[in-house]
């Protein structure tokens, strides 16, 4: 939360302890509909103009991304990265630890990327 012009520890630190496991869970599952609506909820939790909603903002976003829905993450983007930079807080990304369940080409089941071999 951002008080006095400061960004608290939680945002800077882990972007993944503002994602409930049941995020990750639903994304395994293959249920990306569910993951959305509850990393969407998450973020109605935030009050707004906050490093974490604009961090929740933004991996939803992603998530929106990594399953073909181009426009609706790309807003998320761009509503999340303009927060982001005000608030000098580094963007949640793909390669972060604790968020590889979003890489578009992680094979949810363990095996093989689909179509690989």
């Amino acid at each position: 939360m951002v008080q006095g012009g400061r960004v608290s520890a939680a945002a800077r630190a882990g972007f993944a302890d503002l994602v409930s496991p049941d995020v990750l869970a639903a994304y395994r599952d293959g249920n990306e509909r569910l993951a959305a609506t509850l990393l969407h909820r998450a973020r109605q939790r935030q009050r707004p103009g906050t490093a974490e909603w604009a961090i929740l903002e933004r991996l939803e976003g992603l998530l929106w991304i990594a399953v073909q829905r181009e426009v609706e993450g790309t807003f998320a983007l761009d509503r999340a990265d303009r927060l982001l930079d005000a608030l000098a807080v580094r963007y949640p990304a793909l390669g972060y630890p604790g968020l590889e369940w979003l890489d578009p080409d992680d094979d949810r089941t363990g095996g093989a990327a689909e179509g690989a071999g």
